[in-house]
């Protein structure tokens, strides 16, 4: 099995069809090695399948497709099955994690995979235990909640938490703790792969979490409190409106835990349900509106200010956090607050005696940031100068944590002060940059059992920084699954991160924050700045690349800005740009642009792509068409927004699969789908910067907007119509060759079952209406007044509009409910087309005899009387034709 693990690496499906054939014919036999290996319980050779498997992920589709629902069943019943050691459990959900990852696409086409998937998961997550000591202990549980957290965010909302939701109401109402928690934690995993889904479902949630708050059982109401912090870090708003239910009860489990202990066991309880209930209200007040956060401050800050002085560092960490959110939900009204709790905070910000204390420091960091956004520049001016040396400080005690959190601070301290923080930026920069230039070993470390303590922590290794990830007896590193192939680019992507890599993620994003917010005084580090972070643009770990193109297009925008502040000169839309930008600004942009299309095309990875999306997009808005001169960065940028927003883009297809899908007819995870929104914001936003040169683009991006406009999903059809209105609004008179099908489309849109679809696409036809000189009404905000509209197109320019498309949806609209005025050109239209005998309309005939019907009726102010008169001909002539269709019609009737 292992030979054949490499020679699949050999096999080019299209070039060797014969040889492909014969893998997947012997793919059976690999898996009953397994099988075998686990059955027998042989340590190592289990280990060795389950690499192989692993391998055979980042390969060409086509080897795994035959087998691949089997595949899934085959590990997902491994991992459910409580007779098999928990380290073959836990490598069975590893490769289903991959295999979400990887494969998404595959997964997702497998009949009932994702349900299936989700209840099994929920399963294994009963099995948490009470007294579990170590927090970073790998077991099936545990493992089966990460699987979940990754088909949440990999699968459509339909086939992950759907299934979830109907499954737990039987768990947390389960006799058994062990269920109750686990439906609880299950939720709390999927909250950030679906926010919007489950943001829909959160009242009749609601009822659910508080049941589990006041849980007689403390490991289940310890599982509730992480639960609400999950659902408050994704769905802030939204569970903001329960605040007055909420906050009681978190205090509640608060004060029941604050109490003295009997016993040893109880007192390791209460002090998880401190920690949890502070957790639960730093993210619950996040999202507060600052009326409602200073209404709770008497009975909150009090409260979180005593456990500052907890005997145990953690709960003291954990009170520091909130107090920080509290401080920032409520602004300046934690200002009577701010000193005292600022001398309690300051107290932790030189502590350094243990891995404890710095991450108390670390925390106390985060916190006193939020206090310095809280209460503004002035009132915390005495504390700024004590805290850059104590941040500087933490870069060089040996705690990741530490040293992103001063870097954090350093950022927090820029957007408070913007030019007034300049006489910190040597040193700033100076530590950033150091960060950015550290050396980085791929290197994660076994040592032996006695270096337990290391675990998870960094060591310095023949000069290098490494982190450590495992503690075993054996010191020596097999490699059976040949990670070592330099030429398969795709398997790297499984490989893991550094420490230091996720630090230069945090620094790369506080340096676009320090020149975005000193501006100018920024300049001096501007060039040494652009040189580092473009080193890093194709760095392997995908959150440095992110944020080193976003700093990049930061920087841009910096300059650009300062540019038009010097000349006084704003951009005007259309090619070529109206003025010349400067040296500088053209010298970056083309720095830019090339860094940019360096990943834009062929990035697979969504959260890169969409943060380049979100860059691009505001931009243009920003700085308008100059970027766009750039090579060709123009024509470039058309072709990959295309790729996205029909979901050809590599990032929206599995690994090694790319020819084999057809994605675009599915359902779409909240993650594909922003990919998608924030590549149509950038069509916006070249809309912004072409004007009415933006038709030509236009015509490429018209069919694939109009398909999500038609979309079974409401917000897809309601970002679709959204982007039809603010593309129709910057093209002005360019938009005219498309009113027609724009027309039909938005009329039809108007009748819409979503709120937020109705609104967008009244808005459109009011830009339609502005734009076009044949509408001539006051501005069309309702259905009223645009079916208005649309028949004075109809009259003037019978020829110019899709009459046997629209008078369908026109007549679903009538009789007007409101805005009376419309009757006039609506019934003229009508009554018109009768007398030409239009085919269209004569159709329509039985469903307009009750709309005659209403509007002859009352009230009378209905119609103007030369309206009425012209009904009333109508009416007689469709009696001539067919007399049936009035018989019976008591309104009707009299008029014949």
């Amino acid at each position: 099995m292992l030979c054949m693990s490499r020679v699949a690496m050999l096999i080019h499906p299209e070039e060797d069809p014969e040889n492909l054939a014969r893998f997947v014919d012997l793919f059976p036999d690999m898996v009953a090695v397994l099988k075998a290996a686990i059955d027998e319980d042989d340590e190592d050779r289990t280990m060795q399948a389950f690499e192989v498997f692993q391998t055979l992920l980042g390969l060409e589709g086509a080897l795994l497709n035959k087998h691949f629902k089997d595949l899934l069943t085959f590990m997902i019943d491994i991992a459910a099955n409580t007779d098999i050691s928990d380290d073959s459990r836990n490598q069975a959900l590893s490769f289903l994690m991959q295999a979400a990852r990887f494969r998404k696409m595959k997964i997702q086409g497998i009949k009932n995979m994702g349900e299936t998937l989700t209840t099994k998961c929920m399963q294994i997550a009963t099995e948490i235990e009470d007294d579990e000591d170590e927090e970073d202990e790998v077991n099936p549980h545990r493992s089966a909640l990460g699987l979940l957290d990754l088909l949440a965010a990999s699968l459509p909302p339909r086939q992950v938490i759907v299934p979830l939701l109907n499954q737990l109401p039987s768990y947390v109402n389960h006799e058994s703790p062990q269920f109750r928690q686990a439906g609880i934690l299950s939720l709390g995993m999927c909250v950030e792969g679906a926010p919007d889904f489950i943001g829909t479902q959160l009242d009749s949630l609601m009822p659910i979490v508080m049941k589990l708050l006041n849980d007689p059982v403390v490991g289940v109401r310890n599982a509730a409190l992480n639960g609400v912090a999950r659902l408050a870090d994704d769905l802030a708003e939204d569970l903001s409106k329960h605040h007055a239910e909420l906050i009681p009860v978190l205090l509640k489990n608060l004060d029941s835990a604050s109490g003295e202990s009997s016993s040893e066991s109880e007192s390791r309880k209460k002090l998880e349900i401190l920690k949890a209930a502070c957790g639960a209200l730093d993210s619950v007040t996040e999202g507060l509106d600052k009326e409602v956060m200073t209404s709770y401050l008497p009975e909150l800050v009090p409260r979180l200010g005593r456990l500052l002085s907890h005997s145990e560092l953690t709960v003291r960490s954990s009170a520091a956090g909130a107090l920080g959110s509290i401080a920032g939900a409520a602004e300046g009204d934690f200002l009577p607050y701010f000193e005292p709790a600022i001398k309690a905070l300051s107290e932790f910000v030189s502590i350094k005696d243990s891995q404890d204390e710095l991450d108390l420091r670390a925390t106390a960091c985060d916190a006193i940031g939020s206090m310095a956004t809280a209460v503004g520049a002035e009132a915390f001016e005495p504390y700024v100068q004590p805290l850059m040396q104590a941040s500087e400080e933490a870069l060089h005690l040996g705690h990741p944590r530490l040293r992103e959190t001063s870097y954090i601070l350093w950022s927090t301290f820029a957007k408070v002060y913007e030019e007034k923080f300049t006489p910190y930026l040597d040193g700033v920069v100076k530590g950033l940059m150091e960060s950015l230039e550290q050396e980085e070993s791929d290197l994660d470390v076994e040592l032996g059992a006695e270096a337990q303590d290391l675990l998870g922590q960094e060591v310095i290794i023949a000069g290098k920084k490494v982190k450590v990830v495992a503690a075993t007896d054996d010191n020596e590193i097999e490699d059976v699954d040949g990670m070592e192939e330099d030429d398969d680019e795709d398997w790297d992507d499984l490989g893991g991160v550094s420490a230091v890599a996720f630090e230069k993620e945090i620094a790369i994003e506080v340096l676009g924050d320090v020149l975005s917010h000193t501006r100018s005084n920024f300049v001096p580090y501007f060039e040494k700045t652009i040189e580092t972070v473009m080193g890093l643009v194709e760095h392997h770990y995908e959150g440095v690349r992110k944020t080193a193109v976003g700093t990049l297009w930061r920087a841009y925008a910096c300059l650009w800005a300062l540019m038009e502040d010097h000349t006084g000169e704003k951009w005007t839309p259309g090619l070529p740009p109206s003025s010349q930008p400067s040296e500088e600004v053209l010298k970056l942009g083309e720095v830019v642009s090339v860094a940019t299309l360096s990943l834009w095309e062929d990035e697979v990875d969504r959260a890169v792509i969409t943060d380049i999306n979100r860059n691009v997009a505001a931009t243009l808005k920003l700085c308008g068409p100059s970027i766009l001169t750039q090579g060709k960065f123009a024509e470039q940028t058309i072709s990959i927004l295309a790729s996205i927003i029909t979901k050809s883009h590599p990032c929206q297809q599995d690994i090694g699969d790319e020819a084999d899908q057809s994605p675009e007819d599915e359902e779409s995870s909240e993650y594909d789908w922003l990919v998608i929104d924030t590549a149509l914001d950038v069509v916006i936003g070249l809309a912004a910067a072409l004007g009415s040169q933006f038709s030509e683009a236009w015509k490429i991006f018209q069919k694939p907007v109009m398909k999500y406009a038609s979309s079974q999903t409401n917000y897809e059809r309601s970002t679709a119509i959204g982007v039809i209105a603010e593309c129709t609004a910057h093209m002005g008179n360019g938009v005219s060759p498309f009113t027609a099908p724009l027309l039909k489309l938005l009329l039809h849109r108007l009748t819409d079952e979503d709120d937020e679809t109705k609104s967008n696409a009244s808005y459109a036809i009011e830009i339609l209406r502005k734009l076009e000189p044949l509408l001539h009404t006051q501005v069309a905000r309702t259905l009223d007044n645009a079916s208005g509209c649309v028949c004075r197109m109809i009259m003037a320019h019978q020829d110019q509009v899709p009459v046997d498309d629209i008078l369908p949806v026109l007549v679903e609209l009538l009789p007007l409910k409101e805005d009376y005025e419309e009757n006039k050109p609506i019934y003229e239209c009508i009554t018109g087309l009768y007398e030409h005998q239009n085919p269209s309309i004569m159709a329509l005939t039985p469903q307009l005899i009750p709309v005659f019907a209403a509007v002859v009726g009352e009230p009378a102010e209905q119609l103007e009387p030369d309206t009425r008169s012209r009904i009333v001909a109508v009416v007689k002539f469709i009696h001539a034709k067919d007399a049936s269709l009035i018989q019976g019609n008591q309104v009707l009737s009299q008029f014949v």
